[in-house]
């Protein structure tokens, strides 16, 4: 089985590559992705860099250059939500596109014609995420997460996004990874760490809590693909 592992800035992908310690890498599309083996599994790890554009161009790469077969992003997230506390894991149930806006035509915001608001991520997958949380002790919500090509930093934004969209958390790929992976029918799974409150304190935190985060989503990551060999 041929199994991507996504993440946005190298940082989210640091902890995995740390672990596998031997792989190939392999530069395209002037982006590096990073071949590894894991228990008769095979890896193909990437970061996007930044953004909606940059995420669908990799998660595109990674299946029909790479053959991947299922996808797995990890990686930080702000909290909506505020319930979410910085640390928390959160898999999406549905992703949604905040600043997709044509309600000028009477569509909904996120709403894109012959497409829908929201995606729906694997269930097996998003199952076997639960199932690893528990057995480590981790505690792991279920919720919507909303993707922009914003990193959100304002209470107002905030609060438009989570009444606009029910959503939990929000952050700058996901979406997009959902629309490429339900177009070529390839099952998929989004979770975050949160790493900050998406709030005007966002900027200052963010960067104290990447690392650690990071590593919280790449711990499960891991655990998952144990999983996955059975």
């Amino acid at each position: 089985m041929k199994i991507a592992i996504m993440g946005a800035m190298y940082e989210e992908i640091t902890p995995l590559l740390e672990f596998f310690k031997t792989y190939e890498t392999i530069e395209y599309a002037n982006n590096r992705y990073y071949k590894a083996s894991y228990q008769g599994l095979e890896l193909i790890i990437a970061y996007s860099k930044i953004g909606k554009v940059n995420a669908s161009l990799t998660a595109s790469t990674l299946i029909e250059k790479f053959g991947a077969e299922k996808l797995l992003f990890s990686g930080v997230a702000g909290a909506l939500n505020p319930t979410l506390k910085v640390g928390d894991l959160i898999v999406a149930t549905r992703l949604a596109q905040h600043d997709v806006d044509i309600s000028a035509f009477g569509h909904p915001f996120g709403y894109i014609p012959e497409g829908c608001v929201y995606v729906q991520t694997d269930e097996t997958l998003v199952q076997i995420a639960h199932k690893v949380a528990k057995a480590q002790g981790l505690k792991l919500v279920e919720g919507i997460i909303a993707t922009g090509d914003q990193f959100i930093c304002d209470s107002t934004k905030k609060e438009w996004i989570r009444s606009t969209f029910q959503a939990d958390a929000t952050e700058m790929e996901g979406a997009s990874v959902a629309v490429v992976c339900d177009a070529l029918h390839v099952p998929f799974c989004v979770f975050r760490a949160i790493s900050d409150a998406a709030d005007m304190d966002a900027g200052f935190s963010f960067d104290e809590f990447l690392v650690s985060s990071a590593q919280e989503s790449a711990k499960l990551i891991l655990a998952m693909l144990d999983e996955l060999k059975r």
